[in-house]
């Protein structure tokens, strides 16, 4: 097992990296405040492990309830989180309570929104089942919900207890899936760990396989990046919005298609190589490193072009919805040189426009 740390000084926090975790009841137990707990997962998860919570934590005096929840990115809304709010007010939950997110990066991002307002804050523990949500959204403490307008737009910043990411839980895991994950994994290379994309280069194949020595160095050193980038910029005030390369694309194209249609990590390759493409339109980059990038995501299975039915005007309105805008002007992160990102406001209209054409299937 390996053990990373989020370094926030009073909301520091561990990161367990290992394979059958999950069987480490100790471990889980350890971080677990009060004596009511509430497992929190989807339809999807809970057949799998959702018993063996129950009896390990019932055995060892904890009184454990549970939430199912539907599963899909199309279900991450205001609507399904009341479910654990409801929940929570029915069987009488106090202050003192722990939740346990169990699952992807949907339960994930609700548990902890419902931990962050639930009597104004309780804890809670991620216990990521993919590995998008290994590598990326169990980490960092952004939590929240999707509305029609705009993705994860109503949330908080709220840092879990621990994190424990059981690698062997990946064994069961859709290759499709898998691959969302993979992108987020290349995004870390992309902009602060060139060392890591060189690897990622000549290991994708075992990546792709499933070798549990491959995706445990993924996981391990993708939140090594991450935890690193958070711990200089909690709240995402300056540093901390690198990582959302390509995102704004992303989010444009899983809102114009429709929660669900593309997964975020699907929707995220492409943007990435959109804002990888601008970055050499406006002269910022070399070529090669497009070149590059698009052999590697197309060598993890995941999509090199944006789809064929949006224009550029339903982009560039989705886009102006992000998070990252700032006094009413679109700020998008770009390359400097592999491993090395920046955000910026200075963009090209002409060129933006030209590389939506370009990327459109």
């Amino acid at each position: 097992m390996k053990k990373l740390s989020v370094e926030l000084g009073e909301r520091s926090y561990p990161i367990y990296i290992g394979f059958d975790l999950i069987q480490n009841d100790n471990l889980l137990k350890s971080h677990i405040h009060g004596r009511q707990v509430c497992v929190v997962t989807n339809e999807t998860i809970a057949p799998l492990y959702l018993n063996h919570y129950r009896q390990s934590l019932g055995s060892a005096g904890f009184e454990v309830s549970t939430v199912v929840l539907p599963d899909g990115e199309s279900h991450k809304n205001l609507a399904t989180l009341d479910r654990i709010f409801s929940h929570l007010l029915e069987q009488r939950f106090d202050r003192s309570c722990t939740l346990i997110a169990l699952g992807g990066g949907v339960v994930g991002d609700m548990t902890g929104f419902a931990a962050a307002s639930y009597q104004r804050g309780i804890n809670f523990i991620q216990v990521p089942t993919t590995l998008l949500s290994m590598v990326d959204s169990s980490v960092g403490g952004k939590t929240g919900v999707n509305h029609a307008l705009g993705k994860n737009m109503i949330g908080a910043f709220y840092q879990p207890q621990a994190v424990i990411a059981d690698v062997a839980l990946l064994a069961s895991l859709p290759r499709r899936e898998l691959a969302a994950g993979v992108a987020e994994v290349i995004k870390y290379g992309l902009i602060c760990d060139a060392p890591f994309f060189n690897w990622l280069e000549s290991n994708i194949d075992s990546v792709m396989a499933g070798n549990v020595e491959a995706l445990s160095y993924c996981v391990e050193r993708s939140c090594d990046d991450k935890a690193k980038v958070v711990a200089q910029d909690e709240r995402e005030g300056g540093v901390r919005a690198i990582l959302n390369l390509g995102h704004t694309f992303g989010h444009a194209i899983e809102n114009a298609q429709g929660y669900g249609v593309w997964l975020h990590g699907e929707a995220v390759a492409t943007g990435m190589l959109m804002a990888i493409d601008l970055s050499v339109r406006m002269g910022l980059l070399a070529s090669d490193v497009l070149d590059r990038s698009i052999k590697l995501i197309e060598l993890a299975g995941l999509p090199i072009k944006g789809p064929a039915n949006m224009t550029n005007q339903q982009y560039l309105d989705l886009m102006s919805v992000d998070k990252k805008v700032q006094d009413g002007q679109l700020r998008l992160i770009l390359l400097k040189s592999l491993g090395e990102a920046f955000v910026t406001s200075d963009i090209d209209s002409e060129l933006l426009l030209q590389t939506l054409d370009a990327f459109r299937t």
